[in-house]
């Protein structure tokens, strides 16, 4: 294949929620991770608040690890030796400031079908609060067209890679968005919704924009043709007989629950942490989903209770 892969503008949300890889083939050939959407990200283009950083190599060979955030989730970044104009500029930056990356996905899979992201950056540097809003932007209409393009996919369950080319679909587009509906099953888009939601808050803050989306979604078993009509402004939202109440101190228990966890999981606080998929295994007997347990860590990381030392661990402050 020529050229180099498209850097595409992801959120965190859908990225972190792929759990497909499409591995080359041939000597030189990408490597893609499919998101729940379709998209085959081999490498991204991302903007947001570096929040953390940490060097756990030596001043004479650093090796980078950092955390940034966008609307609703965090992207993890490694950066190495091989990696030398990156490693030099996270020397360079402090934590919070916003900064842009480009850089390759990297995956770590500890058991089947569990699949932990981290980026390569091929270049950081640190950008102004309007650049971040330009990305948030075009993040933004990037995932609404992909909803746009999932939802018209699923309107005829039996259509193949030639019948969505057909449609207009670009070959890549139909090949990523057949593998995911095969995957994954029909996305629930209520989540990708309360992303956009979140962007354009920060875009329009004064604007108060509002999908009608409870702000305690849980989960739904959403299908994207009964959530996603033509535009933002008539999509669709659950019901208010179906929208599960925001019970703050619900919220609180659960936070104590997976706090515990860890606790139980990393005793000594050692410095590798409490492996966040067991964390997700006692979570789910506990009758908490994976995507909770996803929001409470990063609600507990924003508090200061909580990091992630390794990719894929947590481990108490």
């Amino acid at each position: 294949m020529s050229g180099r892969e498209t850097a595409w503008r992801i959120f965190a949300r859908e990225l972190n929620a792929s759990s497909l890889e499409k591995r080359g083939t041939e000597e030189m050939s990408p490597s893609y991770v499919i998101t729940p959407l379709g998209t085959m990200v081999n490498r991204v283009l991302l903007a947001g608040v570096l929040v953390e950083k940490e060097n756990t190599g030596t001043e004479e060979e650093p090796m980078w690890r950092a955390r940034i955030q966008d609307v609703n989730g965090n992207f993890f970044l490694n950066v190495g030796r091989f990696q030398p104009e990156s490693a030099a500029a996270m020397a360079d930056l402090e934590a919070p400031s916003y900064v842009a990356v480009i850089g390759k996905i990297r995956t770590y899979s500890p058991e089947e079908g569990k699949v932990y992201i981290s980026i390569r950056p091929e270049r950081i540097v640190q950008i102004e609060e309007k650049d971040r809003n330009l990305w948030l932007l075009e993040a933004a209409q990037c995932m609404w067209n992909r909803l746009l393009k999932v939802r018209e996919a699923v309107k005829d369950p039996d259509a193949g890679i030639n019948d969505l080319v057909s449609k207009g679909f670009t070959q890549q587009e139909a090949e990523g968005v057949c593998m995911a509906l095969e995957h994954y099953g029909n996305p629930e888009s209520t989540v990708y919704l309360k992303t956009l939601q979140s962007a354009l808050r920060k875009l329009l803050p004064e604007n108060e924009v509002d999908f009608g989306l409870p702000e305690d979604m849980g989960e739904y078993p959403d299908e994207m043709d009964d959530e996603v009509d033509d535009n933002v402004g008539t999509a669709s939202a659950p019901s208010a007989s179906s929208a599960p109440v925001s019970d703050n101190g619900n919220d609180m228990d659960k936070e104590k629950i997976i706090l515990g966890f860890i606790d139980r999981l990393d005793p000594g606080g050692s410095a590798k942490g409490a492996p966040r998929d067991e964390i997700e295994r006692l979570a789910a007997e506990e009758g908490i989903s994976a995507n909770e347990v996803e929001e409470i860590s990063d609600s507990l990381m924003d508090k200061g209770l909580i990091y992630e030392p390794n990719l894929g661990y947590l481990r108490k402050i």
